[in-house]
């Protein structure tokens, strides 16, 4: 048997034949029962302790109008709820004093199964805000789950923090990741192509916008190389673009093809840098909310994970996405770039940085121990004069 439904049938049977366990069991509710006749009764059992119940002050034996009474209470919920099926819950239990020990484990099987719930409906949102080019759905449902996992954790009794798994999820994540459509890849690629002829550009997304943003990793490569040329004040164009991509090795093992660099050079199209960057930003977070949803999912499904260990690696599953979300509420409350009516100020980082970042590259000068002595016939004057001239 299912050792949760054991453990369901063994507490509830402790409640019918020791009422007095159920003070021990403040902390457990109906909702962490799998079953719902099991939950049903749960209810019914705490509702005739809670009303004074005359069973509870009877002398002697236990009356059977505490077994019949709640199976009749629990019957007006649920329905297939018999006596009989009351006398097995009472077998099922082999100590009545084990029953916070019974309710623990249903509590446990509570929180795997509640944490997984929770991950499919992040996930759901995320696919449907991918289709609808919306973030809202997605983040508030994160919330949800965020302060599920803290209530559970609390429920538990253990402080919720972050907590980066020592391995990988058992489990495998079985759930697709949402499909990318055409438009996001174009998005992406009108982005490169404003940013290759627009350096100026930059500046309204690079505080925000990384290469991970971009959902496919060519997209993400390229920009890392504008981002590298801007960080040292070097042009910006389709040419240093391709130069920078070979110093980095992306040409030789086949990362960037170049029939990817001429469709980002011969791509432009007018458009904003900043608002084709919110849009591959508004990919990047309905992306990463899928992601975290399939790892958290993954982890609640591991049968061998303590419920302490489960929420806290599940709030540490959920980090990139509260990273993106910090990222996209930036790009959002960013103000647009301001006219220059005054003298223009050199685009790039300041001339500092670009010094320490091109010293790398200037020439260094020749030592004093290398230069020719004074005496040494220079090229022009150990050449021979030419002949017919005096």
């Amino acid at each position: 048997m299912n050792p949760l439904m054991s453990a369901e049938q063994a507490v509830l049977g402790a409640a019918l034949l020791d009422p007095e366990q159920l003070t021990h069991l403040e902390w457990l509710a109906a909702d962490h029962f799998y079953r719902p006749v099991h939950q049903a009764l749960f209810d019914a059992l705490r509702k005739l302790r809670n009303d004074g119940h005359p069973a509870l002050s009877a002398d002697g034996p236990l009356p059977l109008s505490w077994v019949t009474d709640a199976v009749e209470e629990a019957g007006q919920h649920v329905r297939g709820l018999t006596a009989a099926y009351a006398h097995t819950l009472i077998q099922a239990c082999p100590r009545t004093e084990h029953a916070p020990v019974y309710g623990r484990m249903v509590l446990e099987g509570a929180i795997h199964r509640t944490v997984a719930q929770h991950a499919i409906r992040l996930h759901q949102a995320a696919r449907a805000d991918a289709v609808q080019g919306e973030v809202e759905g997605a983040l508030r449902t994160a919330d949800v789950l965020t302060g599920v996992l803290t209530d559970l954790a609390r429920r538990w009794g253990t402080e919720p923090r972050p907590v980066p798994p020592t391995a990988g999820p058992s489990a495998a994540t079985h759930i697709p990741p949402p499909a990318q459509s055409g438009q996001v890849a174009e998005d992406e690629r009108f982005l490169l192509a404003v940013l290759t002829e627009q350096p100026a550009a930059m500046d309204e997304v690079v505080a925000w916008l990384r290469p991970g943003d971009f959902a496919d990793p060519t997209h993400g490569q390229l920009y890392r190389c504008l981002g590298a040329l801007h960080h040292r004040g070097e042009p910006i164009d389709r040419i240093t673009l391709l130069w920078e991509a070979q110093r980095r090795g992306l040409l030789a093992d086949g990362t960037v093809s170049s029939e990817q660099l001429t469709a980002v050079g011969e791509g432009m199209v007018p458009g904003s840098a900043d608002w084709f960057g919110q849009r591959v930003m508004r990919s990047s977070v309905t992306r990463t909310a899928a992601a975290s949803a399939r790892a958290v999912r993954a982890l609640a499904e591991d049968e061998a994970l303590a419920p302490g260990r489960l929420i806290n690696y599940a709030l540490h599953a959920l980090g990139p996405l509260d990273e993106v979300r910090a990222r996209w509420e930036t790009a959002n409350a960013s103000p647009a770039p301001k006219t220059r009516t005054s003298a223009p100020v050199p685009d790039g980082p300041p001339p500092a940085q670009v010094h320490v970042a091109l010293a790398r590259s200037t020439p260094r000068p020749i030592p004093p121990s290398s230069v020719r002595p004074a005496s040494a016939p220079t090229p022009s004057a150990s050449r021979p004069p030419s002949r017919g001239h005096s």
